[in-house]
């Protein structure tokens, strides 16, 4: 039988005494590079973002109990700047990755005290939160000043994952007749989930128990509940460990360097494809004086209850620049189709990432040449007390379909997700069954 030991650069391979092969690994040298963009460096560097996302998410996958996380694969990782802006992400869930840089940034706001060893949770759509059931947990990357003994954040981790049941009026915590988010289940805006290294299951267990409202209870599945958090915190981690690797052989202002270029990256093709989209569509140049153009296009689509979702659309060719207009939106709902106003940035991050004809990650650069209005107390931008859980999986599949429409390339989906859920006071089962789109 034979093998092959491979000895790299600068390490020293030694036989002892007892022939065994010691292997003494030399501290790799960081590797001067230019903060200047440049294009090659600039595909590897998105590329091993985007890697160091894709490795959370198997971390998290493995390590969870969960149906949902370890099989229905309900689970998003990304990694986020020193501001909270989404940098690169894994092919997760479209409607996680564009809330979880709201949460993070949410409790930036919050929690400005944070020590090393300190990981975050909420799960609140005021927080940043989709709907109940998807909780977040964020990890602050410290790293330690040249010139002190402080330390500060350079980056942020974070996981974002369905957990089968939290409470509420229903098992699996997906109430269809549910009117308020007391009745869905546990709500969190933000919680210390683990304090200096300690993970406080004491208090995040009470949280999740805690029941609000006539017929709504706490959570029927604690521990699976405490495995997956525990399993996001460990993904977080791994993030933490290869994002600081990074930084040690290129040095922090190189790998901070480039997390601006993926952005400004993803932002120059958006502003592209914006403006090939406006030639497409007959639009006119903004400021042109040409009457006979069209300068606004719109599109509109209707929930069961004949809720219209109605867009604006104008373009700006000489910038790229877009604004997405959501007024004429119909107003909040007594029940629970209403969107956060995070899960509608989400559909419409989404929506553009997919007019990109271009290997880019999805990132917050998408997002820099659009303004967002959509008006306060309409079904996408609901009061903090306004059911949601369904509009996270039904409503932000219409906003899909309305922003494809306004630039017809793509006919409308079926508009939902499929929803089956069932159990009882001791159990909680949910799961989605896969749809199609035109």
């Amino acid at each position: 039988d034979t093998a092959t030991i491979v000895v790299e650069p600068d390490c020293i391979a030694r036989i002892s005494t007892y022939e065994d092969v010691e292997i003494q690994v030399s501290r790799k040298q960081q590797e001067a590079i230019s903060t200047a963009v440049d294009p090659v460096r600039l595909s590897v560097f998105a590329n091993l973002f985007m890697s160091i996302a894709e490795q959370m998410g198997r971390m998290l996958q493995k390590t969870a109990v969960s149906t949902n996380i370890r099989e229905r694969l309900d689970f998003s990782c990304a990694l986020f700047d020193t501001a909270g802006q989404l940098v690169a992400n894994a092919p997760h869930v479209p409607v996680h990755l564009g809330a979880m840089s709201e949460a993070v940034q949410e409790q930036t706001r919050r929690c400005p005290d944070l020590e090393p060893g300190d990981v975050l949770v909420s799960n609140h759509p005021a927080a940043g939160g989709s709907h109940l059931p998807d909780i977040t947990v964020i990890t602050p990357v410290f790293r330690q000043e040249a010139e002190s003994n402080n330390k500060k954040i350079i980056f942020w981790a974070a996981s974002r994952g369905h957990h089968a049941d939290i409470g509420g009026i229903s098992p699996g915590s997906m109430p269809p007749h549910s009117r308020l988010l007391s009745e869905e289940g546990a709500a969190i805006e933000s919680f210390r989930l683990v304090r200096g290294g300690v993970f406080q299951e004491e208090g995040i267990s009470a949280l999740l128990l805690k029941s609000e409202g006539p017929g709504s209870c706490g959570t029927r599945r604690l521990a699976d509940n405490i495995s997956d958090l525990r399993a996001q915190v460990a993904a977080n981690q791994k993030g933490i460990d290869l994002i600081l690797g990074m930084v040690e052989d290129y040095g922090l202002e190189a790998v901070q360097a480039y997390m601006g270029h993926v952005q400004d990256a993803a932002e120059t093709a958006v502003r592209k494809a914006l403006s090939e989209l406006s030639l497409n569509r007959g639009m006119a140049e903004q400021g042109a004086e040409l009457n006979t153009e069209q300068k606004v296009v719109e599109a509109v689509d209707y929930l069961d209850d004949g809720s219209p979702i109605r867009l604006r659309l104008s373009i700006d060719r000489r910038d790229g620049s877009a604004i997405f207009d959501f007024s004429g939106t119909g107003p909040e709902l007594w029940g629970n189709l209403n969107a956060p106003k995070a899960v509608t940035r989400s559909a419409l991050l989404y929506s553009l990432r997919c007019l990109v004809e271009k290997d880019i990650p999805l990132n917050h650069g998408c997002l820099i040449p659009v303004r967002l209005i959509i008006p306060p107390g309409s079904l996408l931008d609901p009061s903090p007390e306004a059911g949601v859980v369904g509009g996270n999986v039904l409503t932000s599949q219409r906003v899909v379909d309305v922003v494809l429409r306004a630039f017809g390339v793509a006919a409308a989906s079926q508009g939902c997700m499929n929803n089956l859920t069932f159990g009882n006071e001791n159990f909680g089962y949910y799961e989605t069954i896969g749809g199609g789109a035109g």
